[in-house]
């Protein structure tokens, strides 16, 4: 099975320039570079709306979209993973001090001394 082939805004502007300028025909151009003449047709409507341009296409565009969007959603994520992780030190660290012996609050009960 053959690969699509693709061709340059610059590539399709030089067939239609080529078109409109008289020196070839439609179909003198398709057997010359090996196109239909459909294409060439599309690329003149194209063209005469002014949407032959430069730069990326509607599909770049919006997988460049999607890029920024998981992006943004992994930096999101990223940091509520770091806070996750910090509540879950702090939680051990308290269960670890409420498990010793003398723990802070215990020892404050102390100080007053032994009662008799």
């Amino acid at each position: 099975m053959t690969s699509r082939r693709t061709f340059s805004v610059a590539f399709k502007r030089q067939v239609v320039e080529e078109l409109l300028s008289g020196s070839a025909t439609a179909a003198q151009l398709s057997r010359r570079h090996s196109i239909s003449s459909g294409l060439i047709g599309y690329c003149r409507d194209r063209h005469s709306e002014g949407k032959l341009l430069e730069g990326p296409s509607r599909n770049e565009r919006a997988l460049a979209e999607r890029c920024a969007e998981l992006e943004r959603l992994v930096g999101r994520l990223t940091l509520e993973n770091e806070l996750l992780k910090k509540a879950v030190a702090h939680r051990v660290r308290r269960r670890r001090e409420a498990s010793l012996p003398i723990t802070g609050r215990t020892l404050t009960a102390l100080k007053g001394g032994a009662r008799s």
